[in-house]
């Protein structure tokens, strides 16, 4: 069963990851991803990976999201993996003056891609 969050509103300092999540028959079907910024101080950056068993991960991200500096929402179709396993990594970095630690406050929600185009007909 795919989980509608991938990662509930959580907030960062710093790299991380997400528990893996199998996609059963939705890899076939293909996924949009939702990222949803709440709060952002700088950049972060999402990639996602994919993994045959959910122990050995790609080293090359599947899809991934640019670096974002701004809150909103953005989306993603993901290509059909071949993995049963995905997990999301992101990464968050900040310059400047004052605290140098970064900031971020997201969401990374999912959805089978022919339930949003049969909810748009």
């Amino acid at each position: 069963m795919l989980p509608d969050f991938v990662v509930s509103e959580t907030t960062i300092r710093e790299y991380g990851e997400s528990p893996a999540f199998e996609l059963d028959e939705h890899g076939a079907t293909g996924l949009v991803l939702t990222l949803g910024i709440t709060h952002a101080l700088e950049q972060q950056s999402l990639d996602i990976l994919e993994s045959p068993h959910g122990r050995d991960w790609a080293a090359k991200p599947i899809a991934s999201f640019t670096r974002k500096y701004y809150c909103g929402t953005y989306q993603l179709l993901l290509p059909h993996a071949d993995g049963r396993f995905l997990k999301a990594v992101w990464r968050v970095s900040r310059w400047g003056r004052g605290d140098t630690r970064p900031f971020f406050r997201f969401y990374l929600f999912a959805q089978e891609s022919r339930s949003r185009a049969a909810g748009a007909a």
